[in-house]
């Protein structure tokens, strides 16, 4: 017995392609504009530099504790002209500078403002105080960690920009 096909394999292949095609045409995307994206690293809040900020004030309290819903780290709760705003200082900074820093301390701190869980915070990229300015950040708005100097610094210089205070 001989079979007979009525369908060639390229007119059944160009049949299932073209109802491919119309079942995709048929069903709405739905697409929506993309949000506006900000690039982040790691898992910690989102650093905009776009919307940096500079806040003079005076440090009113000092906070080593984590509290939940918070960045890790040391923040520092600045009396501003808009009220108390809590600065994120992050983990990284040298012991001398975290002794350094106390209440009652005027201190001028560049950075950005995120909102974290409904809260405002303050990301510093740069603390000046007492004549020192401490890198916290990076233009990125990475934390920056504390550089170990091997070398001794050079007699009668004294460097005005630290990162984060200097070494360890």
């Amino acid at each position: 017995m001989r079979r007979n096909r009525s369908t060639k394999p390229t007119q059944l292949i160009a049949g299932l392609l073209a109802g491919l095609l119309l079942a995709i045409l048929a069903v709405p995307l739905g697409a929506q504009p993309a949000p506006e994206t900000r690039t982040g690293h790691g898992f910690g809040p989102v650093y905009d530099a776009a919307h940096e900020t500079t806040l003079n004030g005076t440090i009113q309290e000092v906070v080593t504790k984590r509290t939940a819903g918070s960045p890790v780290g040391m923040h520092l709760l600045v009396a501003g002209p808009e009220g108390v705003v809590d600065a994120h200082v992050g983990p990284y900074l040298t012991k001398e500078t975290q002794e350094a820093l106390h209440a009652g301390l005027p201190v001028q701190i560049v950075g950005a403002v995120e909102q974290l869980h409904g809260k405002s915070v303050l990301l510093a990229r740069q603390l000046i105080f007492g004549g020192r300015t401490v890198t916290v950040r990076n233009e990125n708005g990475l934390l920056a960690r504390p550089t170990h100097r091997n070398a001794p610094p050079e007699a009668g210089k004294t460097s005005r920009s630290e990162v984060n205070g200097g070494a360890r």
